[in-house]
């Protein structure tokens, strides 16, 4: 499963938006690749991968890609990370 975790810049909420993700499916016993990008490399990066997770303003600006777009309200917040996740990989 590849994952990519998404901000503006793709250098500061997007590695802890990876970091809690890794945790979240680490707890769920599910192995998968994430990556942290910024909005541009994300375009690219999500045509091959199973879920994109970002933020509400962000989403829209991913486009058309196969896929799922998760948005995720607070990057900090384990149990909103856990039950989106979780919803997605099952």
């Amino acid at each position: 499963m590849k994952i990519v975790a998404v901000c503006g810049m793709g250098i500061g909420t997007s590695v802890l938006l990876k970091m809690n993700a890794e945790k979240v499916l680490q707890d769920l016993g599910i192995e998968a690749d994430i990556e942290a990008a910024d909005i541009g490399v994300a375009r690219g990066a999500a045509q091959t991968a199973d879920v994109v997770l970002t933020s509400e303003e962000l989403a829209p600006e991913i486009g058309d890609v196969p896929a799922e777009v998760i948005v995720i309200e607070n990057f900090f917040d384990l149990d909103e990370i856990h039950k989106k996740l979780s919803a997605a990989v099952r």
